[in-house]
């Protein structure tokens, strides 16, 4: 009678563990997929990123893989960074994005504004009215790539792959780094200067030297945009004003000639260098 209780009970536990086994496969089954499927998510990142060309032609610090290489992705990025900029120099400031507080920080918004995907949510967002928007860029959109949310240059030196880790690139820049390690010079001649293009210059004797302004239009009708910056505990004002009123302005250190040492010349963003 022992031996046959004993067998029973024996029994009786192994087809319990069976049971238990069976109801916990579903939750084993999930667990698996989600590790299946994070796994084939990394891969195809994991290729994706063997694919992009790590390389840095023009030895500027920028990746080949973040530059805009297509004549059509340059045009976009041109049209939406200038529209951007421009509408935040008409909206009303209680409107403005809080963190436009220097000619930078307009740099920097227009700049990973206009390479995000400018979709319904977008729009929403930015509360940016547009009759007719520009075509999008196909290249690669913001944060999308193997940088992340780090989009600007802050340490000098050409690209290496293990910059993409160690804090080369970051959220921030102010004007300084932005004009010396993520963009070019094009010309001192104010003429030759494109939609998209920036005006640098440097001040001397100013506790913040560097600014920068955008070309809005050129042309004709040649315009820029740019932000005072905070001034004797004044925060500064968005202008958009024709170039010509800046080339007879009444300070002549701030005329975008090229008798003007102030005057650093036309700058252009280092994604718009395309291949050598």
């Amino acid at each position: 009678m022992k031996a046959t209780f004993r067998w029973l009970l024996t029994a009786a536990l192994v087809s319990l563990a069976v049971l238990l086994l069976l109801l916990s496969k579903p939750y084993w089954m999930r667990h698996l997929g989600k590790q299946t499927g994070a796994i084939n998510q990394q891969n195809s990142q994991t290729a994706a990123n063997t694919a992009l060309n790590w390389s840095d032609s023009f030895g500027d610090g920028t990746p080949d893989f973040l530059r805009l290489t297509n004549p059509a992705d340059q045009a976009a990025f041109r049209r939406w960074f200038t529209l951007i900029a421009e509408y935040q120099a008409i909206r009303p400031r209680s409107e403005l994005p809080a963190e436009i507080i220097d000619c930078a920080s307009l740099l920097r918004f227009s700049y990973r504004e206009a390479l995000k995907r400018h979709n319904d949510s977008w729009l929403l967002a930015t509360r940016i009215e547009i009759a007719a928007p520009p075509g999008e860029i196909r290249a690669w959109h913001y944060p999308d790539t193997p940088l992340g949310a780090a989009l600007f240059r802050v340490r000098p030196g050409s690209f290496e792959p293990v910059d993409a880790t160690n804090g080369a690139f970051a959220q921030f820049a102010d004007a300084k780094t932005l004009v010396e390690l993520n963009a070019y010079p094009v010309s001192r001649d104010v003429r030759d200067a494109q939609p998209g293009d920036l005006l640098f210059y440097r001040q001397f004797g100013q506790s913040s030297p560097w600014h920068s302004m955008i070309v809005a239009e050129a042309g004709l009708q040649a315009r820029v945009v740019y932000h005072t910056g905070p001034d004797h505990g004044s925060p500064g004002e968005l202008r958009r004003v024709l170039l010509s009123e800046l080339l007879d302005f009444p300070q002549p250190q701030w005329r975008p000639v090229a008798q003007n040492p102030n005057f650093l010349g036309v700058y252009r963003w280092n994604i718009l260098r395309g291949t050598p």
